[in-house]
């Protein structure tokens, strides 16, 4: 009996000793992942990920119309809903091709703002949403596997040294110098 109680104390600390090594594994691993960062430069209508400093990816976007301009400001995405359902003054619009959120909502800690997928891809590049961050649908996707609840996101109303350095000189220029009505929202 006293052979079988040793075994067990044995088995029990080995165990024990396998759980805590993996606790400080997966510990490790999480802090591996640093918190990517998303940082959006309205007058670009672009948007960037970033991860240590590094940009990952730059996406096209549309931006808040004059009449609801979009934010400016530090928030976090506070939840990632696949297939979001809309609602709007009475009106819901179930998950689909006709919804105007996408595929994706990527909610911000500012209520009622967001970057969205669109039921309106031709709207990318310009001053056409209600205020949120509009992506074409399948780049949207593409975001919401790159980022995770608890991310920063940057909305930058103008241009700042980072926001050139990432998003570049000639993007604003060229809108700067563009014909009256060339780069406006349609």
């Amino acid at each position: 009996m006293r052979k079988v109680e040793d075994q067990v104390r044995k088995l029990a600390a080995l165990t024990s000793v396998l759980l805590m090594a993996t606790a400080e594994a997966l510990a490790q691993e999480n802090q591996a992942r640093t918190t990517r960062r998303v940082v959006v430069s309205i007058p670009d209508r672009r948007l960037a990920v970033m991860d240590s400093g590094r940009v990952v990816k730059i996406f096209s976007t549309a931006v808040g119309a004059p009449e609801s301009p979009s934010p400016s400001g530090l928030f976090q995405i506070v939840n990632s809903i696949p297939d979001p359902t809309w609602y709007s003054k009475g009106k819901i619009v179930g998950p689909g091709p006709s919804n105007p959120l996408g595929p994706h909502w990527l909610g911000l800690s500012l209520k009622g703002y967001g970057i969205h997928g669109t039921s309106k891809p031709s709207s990318i590049g310009h001053d056409a949403s209600h205020g949120c961050i509009r992506l074409r649908n399948s780049d949207i996707r593409e975001l919401a596997k790159m980022v995770q609840i608890g991310d920063a996101v940057e909305l930058h109303a103008e241009r700042t040294p980072e926001t050139e350095q990432i998003f570049g000189q000639a993007v604003v220029a060229a809108r700067a110098t563009a014909p009256a009505g060339v780069g406006a929202a349609q």
